[in-house]
């Protein structure tokens, strides 16, 4: 049955209206996104589809375009929406993160890494940098790695902070696997890290390490 012929209050465009994006589940808000299905599928029915094949909203969001090209319905357009929706939420919170007075507490930041950098299938070491007043004045993509390993070089974070002016940095990095326990060498890596930017006078403020279900902060379990 078509998405016209439901009742009024199910269909999930007028129950969005009615009730807010938070009333709507996971497929419904992705069949508004998408709009149409395809021949004998609702678009809501498209977006359940979705959401097996990909496991999670997550992983959808992090599909290159021909693994979203092998959904029927699905091609380089919607494709293309999908990511121009990804990057305005990533702007957004950047934003926020900007107008922020403090970014001290962990809680902070956690949605803006996640968004970044949990979907990948590789390693990413990020940093956000901020002013004396812990204020963002930039973030950035600094090593890419493997699945298993990323080269981090405190020298580059350094440079980094001292071409930003930083006087603090928040960095994280995401493990692929799933698991968010911090190994041996992430700790040993964070104070080999602090020790180097304490010479130029920048604090290293937490580190973070991100999944697609958390993102574990160190200086929250006293791990700095």
């Amino acid at each position: 049955m078509p998405i016209t012929d439901w009742p009024a209050d199910e269909r999930p465009r007028e129950k969005l209206l009615l009730n807010g994006a938070a009333s709507l589940s996971d497929a419904e808000l992705l069949a508004v996104f998408l709009r149409v299905g395809v021949a004998g599928k609702t678009a809501v029915d498209l977006a359940r589809e979705l959401l097996r094949g990909f496991g999670s909203l997550s992983r959808l969001f992090g599909a290159d375009a021909q693994a979203l090209a092998r959904v029927r319905g699905m091609g380089r357009a919607k494709y293309a929406q999908l990511q121009a929706a990804l990057e305005l939420t990533r702007r957004a919170l950047a934003e926020d993160l900007r107008l922020a007075t403090d970014l001290s507490s962990p809680q902070a930041v956690r949605d803006y890494l996640r968004l970044s950098i949990a979907h990948l299938p590789y390693e990413v070491f990020m940093c956000l940098f901020l002013d004396a007043r812990n204020r963002l004045l930039a973030s950035e993509e600094l090593f890419r790695g493997t699945l298993t390993h990323t080269s981090v070089y405190p020298r580059e974070v350094a440079r980094h902070a001292l071409m930003h002016n930083a006087a603090a940095v928040i960095v994280a990095h995401n493990h692929p696997s799933g698991t968010a326990t911090p190994s041996r060498s992430d700790l040993d890596m964070t104070r080999s890290l602090a020790r180097a930017l304490a010479l130029v006078d920048v604090q290293v403020l937490d580190h973070f390490i991100v999944t697609s279900s958390t993102a574990y902060s160190l200086a929250e379990h006293q791990q700095m």
